[in-house]
């Protein structure tokens, strides 16, 4: 892989075990998302939140990288239930 590999070709890399019907991470209900969780759809680095046709801010947590970017973005908002994944399970980086 070149120095110069893009982001999606690193991501691709990684390999990720899903703890099915557990997701780590839970958005709260909520009738109009706030402007931190609206930003998710935008800030997440692998593209895991996303904007439904209701409006709605939906999650995908299974190609998250746990890099807690949307813990921290939200943190003052207390939308999101976020925690790490069971041992053995989420993501398992190529490169340590």
């Amino acid at each position: 892989m070149s120095a110069t590999a893009r982001v999606e070709e690193r991501l691709f890399q990684n390999r990720y075990l899903v703890d099915s019907g557990r997701p780590h991470i839970k958005i709260k209900p909520h009738d109009v998302p706030s402007r931190a969780l609206l930003a998710m759809t935008r800030l997440c680095p692998v593209g895991c939140y996303s904007l439904s046709d209701s409006g709605q801010v939906e999650i995908s947590a299974d190609g998250c990288v746990e890099c807690g970017t949307c813990r921290i973005v939200t943190q003052s908002t207390g939308e999101l239930e976020w925690n790490y994944p069971r041992g053995g399970f989420g993501v398992l980086y190529k490169f340590g």
